[in-house]
């Protein structure tokens, strides 16, 4: 999947060198991996919930400047500064994300959020089923199946202020930058 549809790619050239970036939800350390191997001078702490996906990470994506914790990211936020955060494919299971984002922005102050969502109208099937008024969610750990126009407006809601994203894959790349007013 990550070869074909090149969603690293998106994080990987939206990361200034130098970073220290905060991978939230980061699976089994594929992307951090790669960011930690292509962005020159960067640091990267991956956190999961899962203890079994970071007990992979740290088996099959360790690197001298990855680190890896098992926790939640709405309770287990590491003590450190971080210029970017990234949230690839995890703010639909997070029931409150506009409060989560708030609280990224005002502990840590990065210059960037590099998100990636899966929206709505990416398969058929979602619609239908809505429009059927059964279950629509393609995945039953998500709270939200964004369309474009809600992700558009809780990013607002947060204070952030979308620089630029694609729509791509059925998914939503947008790089965000806190709003000069604040959250």
């Amino acid at each position: 999947k990550h070869k074909h549809i090149k969603y690293h790619d998106f994080f990987i050239n939206n990361i200034p060198e130098g970073s220290r970036v905060l991978d939230i939800g980061c699976g089994n350390g594929a992307l951090a991996f790669d960011i930690a191997s292509k962005v020159p001078e960067v640091i990267v702490l991956g956190i999961d919930i899962s203890e079994t996906n970071i007990a992979k990470a740290q088996t099959m994506f360790s690197r001298s400047n990855i680190r890896y914790v098992s926790g939640d990211a709405l309770t287990d936020l590491p003590d450190e500064k971080f210029d970017v955060i990234v949230l690839s494919n995890v703010l639909e299971h997070i029931k409150e994300r506009i409060d989560l984002l708030k609280t990224l922005q005002n502990r840590y102050r990065p210059r960037k959020i590099l998100i990636r969502v899966p929206v709505f109208e990416r398969d058929w099937r979602v619609p239908l089923k809505k429009e059927l008024g059964i279950d629509y969610r393609l995945d039953d750990t998500h709270y939200i199946e964004y369309l474009q126009e809600e992700f558009f407006e809780e990013m607002k809601q947060a204070g952030l202020i979308i620089k630029h994203n694609v729509v791509k894959w059925g998914e939503v790349w947008a790089e965000a930058v806190p709003s000069t007013n604040g959250t």
